[in-house]
């Protein structure tokens, strides 16, 4: 079983999440499917077989969350002293050396990565261009948009 890194912030949603699924979603489901069963034949009821679905959903939600608390290997950056490298967690301010446009990146787990909030996963092309590199570093990662150049412009711990 391998571990999987994650940030505090990544490990609390998990946490958040898989409490709302039990506690909420689970109950309400299963008085949907209730509910369905009180109007007979299961047979061409679809609210019934569209309520199983979504508990299957939720439970396999739910197996998915457990699995990756237990093999999270939580990651805090701030208690790890900045010598400017870019590591799982940190958070990079990149310059397109194309464009001249400034970016910042954090590098997150797999289930954390959101690229509109600028989440990206450490195993993504641009998060294995930047792991180990240093600030002051120019990388050039080949994305599906084509090679983008940047300068890796300042690495915080935070």
């Amino acid at each position: 079983m391998d571990k999987e890194p994650i940030t505090i912030n990544g490990l609390e949603k998990l946490k958040e999440e898989l409490t709302n699924l039990k506690e909420k979603k689970r109950p309400e489901i299963i008085a949907a499917i209730s509910e369905a069963r009180s109007h007979g034949d299961l047979k061409e009821n679809a609210e019934y077989h569209a309520a199983k679905e979504q508990q299957s959903h939720n439970e396999g939600r739910i197996q998915e969350i457990d699995d990756l608390i237990a093999r999270a290997n939580v990651i805090d950056v701030s208690k790890i002293s900045n010598d400017g490298k870019v590591i799982f967690g940190s958070t990079v301010l990149l310059q397109n050396l194309d464009t001249n446009e400034k970016i910042e990146y954090k590098i997150v787990g797999k289930d954390e990565a959101d690229l509109k909030h600028k989440l990206i996963y450490f195993k993504s092309p641009i998060g294995k261009g930047l792991i180990g590199k240093n600030k002051g570093d120019l990388i050039e990662v080949s994305t599906p948009a084509g090679i983008k150049n940047f300068e890796i412009i300042n690495v915080k711990y935070v």
